[in-house]
């Protein structure tokens, strides 16, 4: 390739194999630099340790940023760039002298898609590489002709770092020296046509801007000290299948606000009001809505973009650490909603990331969801498996927490979920069963519960699937609880109405006891009902105002009573009642 060629690719953005052109190559008897610095005036190549000093000159196309430098030699020596412009001077080591970020291994696990640890190595990472500090890139685009990262650091100029390409698992990666945490960043991605992508943020990102700013975030590294081992060491424990568990469902981002300014709470901020508060109310856990990372405040969460970057909305992910660490002392677990049904269509996500239907299915009757203008992931491609799977452990690993609630689990197994006749695509069997996403659960509950024994896997299940919470050796989708919505449903119904009716309606409070005991039900007072205009649970008892708390504090107690597991309650509007025992001191404080 000439060096004409070269410079017009890199000119067009669209060079695919970076590293077999810039770089130091040995070409003969003589080495050659090339090199692209668009703000550069003259560059000269300069030994670490020698005397080693070479000029690189402009290409014939001078002014465009492209230097060539030759020297004799046989062997690479150990360099950095010595760059003249218009600020002075300035010593860069050259990202093209670095090996991949990729390992032999990596590579092999990515393109088998039983990468478990993917969040150790895809997304952007602080690291030494030859004890030059920096900042390893690696992104899944396999159907990209070529993918630059972009940011700050290089004016988002897609010509200056082009990535390498590991063709067995389709994944481009890059090692940047001198970068650090906080520097924000995209890549750019040019599809197999030639055509340009919207610039598109880390699908494994650790951190991202605060909307309505979309880029992604180096995110340091952690540098919590975890002083949660006795609630460790007792998990399994707290959590096994005969432990007494109350579940505080909140909302983080309307639980509370600041007075002064109308913002969100801080994690520290949250550990002082929410965990003393709780605990007072007799829970033994917190369940938090979705807090991956999101675009919109009106989905809650439940659109995510970043599904392993706590959002910053409320702080870095140091301070979600002590959080949870505040929370474990204080004998308290851990839950997040963990959504992986579906995905926004937002440009910068992961809606045809590489130029191609990658994350989702190319034919909408299986890649879209009408109700919620959603994306849905194809489970049956082993890469994004892995890569929502890789996603829920990264929680349990470096955040310590204690279950998910994994989202809209119906929507996931049926085919024909909220479709119209001969809008959905049959299985192999000409059946409505997602076998892909059957599989997907199984892995997912299994690497879980393998790894983190004592976890909690909870299913917001909404049908009759049989053995969600059965084992996977024996058939089952293998979670540890299933979210009873038929239950909530039924006796909400109940108490909403006016007791000279009750009498005819019976059958909604019995209906569930004649499937109490086909899985681990866990009975929830949840989001579900309060949201979207639905009202307080408080506005839905009949009666005058003490009537209907009256009302109310009886269906909480009946809920306590109730056969099941374990009971879970929306947080959002309850507060304790002195005098009342541990397990059942919640009554609502106020309608919102």
């Amino acid at each position: 390739m000439t060096d004409e060629t070269v410079l017009w690719r890199l000119l067009e953005g669209a060079l695919d194999d970076p590293f077999a052109v810039l770089g130091c190559h040995v070409e003969a008897d003589h080495l050659v630099w090339r090199c692209f610095l668009p703000w550069a005036h003259h560059v000269e190549i300069v030994g670490r340790y020698d005397d080693l000093e070479v000029l690189c000159t402009p290409s014939a196309a001078a002014g465009h940023g492209y230097f060539v430098g030759r020297a004799p030699g046989q062997s690479v020596p150990d360099y950095r760039l010595r760059v003249h412009h218009a600020g002075g001077m300035t010593i860069l080591e050259d990202p093209y002298r670095f090996p991949p970020v990729l390992g032999e291994l990596d590579v092999y696990l990515l393109a088998e898609g039983t990468h478990l640890q993917a969040y150790e190595k895809l997304g952007a990472h602080p690291q030494l590489r030859d004890s030059i500090p920096g900042v390893g890139f690696a992104v899944w685009a396999p159907n990209a002709a070529a993918v630059s990262v972009v940011g700050d650091f290089n004016d988002w100029d897609e010509r200056r770092h082009p990535m390498r390409f590991h063709p067995a698992c389709g994944v481009w990666d890059l090692f940047m020296p001198g970068l650090a945490a906080g520097a924000t960043y995209k890549y750019r991605i040019r599809g197999k046509n030639g055509e340009i992508l919207p610039l598109k943020a880390d699908p494994c990102a650790l951190a991202a801007e605060l909307p309505p700013r979309t880029a992604s975030v180096v995110a340091a590294e952690a540098r919590h000290i975890w002083a949660d081992r006795p609630w460790m060491e007792t998990r399994v424990a707290r959590q096994g299948r005969d432990a007494a568990i109350a579940i505080y469902e909140v909302h983080l981002g309307s639980w509370r606000r600041r007075w002064s300014d109308g913002g969100f709470f801080s994690w520290r901020e949250f550990a002082e009001e929410l965990i003393p508060y709780v605990k007072g109310l007799g829970f033994t856990h917190i369940e938090v809505l979705p807090i991956g990372e999101f675009p919109f405040d009106g989905s809650w969460g439940y659109q995510p973009i970043g599904l392993m970057a706590p959002t910053g909305r409320f702080g870095d992910a140091d301070g979600f650490r002590a959080f949870v660490d505040a929370c474990h002392q204080a004998e308290l677990g851990i839950i997040v909603d963990f959504v992986p049904a579906h995905f926004p269509s937002d440009a910068h996500g992961l809606v045809h990331f590489d130029g191609t239907a990658l994350y989702e299915h190319a034919d909408p009757r299986q890649g879209f969801h009408h109700d919620w203008n959603t994306l849905i992931y194809n489970y049956g491609r082993r890469e994004v498996a892995n890569y929502l799977i890789a996603a829920a452990l990264s929680w349990f690993d470096r955040f310590h927490i204690d279950g998910v609630r994994v989202d809209a689990v119906a929507s996931m197994l049926y085919l024909d979920y909220s479709r119209a006749e001969g809008a959905w695509i049959p299985n192999a069997e000409g059946g409505r069963e997602n076998w892909d996403a059957v599989r997907f659960l199984q892995r997912l509950n299994e690497a879980i519960l393998d790894r983190f024994p004592g976890a909690l896997t909870i299913a917001e299940e909404s049908t009759a699937w049989p053995g969600v919470t059965r084992a996977v050796a024996e058939g089952g989708l293998g979670f540890v609880g299933k979210w009873n919505m038929g239950w909530m449903h039924d006796t909400l119904r109940y108490f909403s109405r006016d007791p000279i009716y009750r009498g005819h309606h019976q059958s909604d409070l019995t209906f569930g006891l004649l499937y109490a005991f086909s899985e681990t039900f866990i009975l929830p007072l949840s989001h579900d009902e309060v949201v979207h205009g639905k009202g307080s649970l408080l506005t839905k008892m009949p009666g005058e105002p003490g009537q209907a708390f009256a009302n109310l504090r009886a269906y909480y107690g009946f809920m306590w009573g109730a056969s099941g597991e374990e009971a879970a309650v929306h947080g959002w509007r309850v507060c304790p009642a002195p005098g009342m025992g541990p397990r059942s001191r919640a009554r609502l404080a106020s309608a919102r």
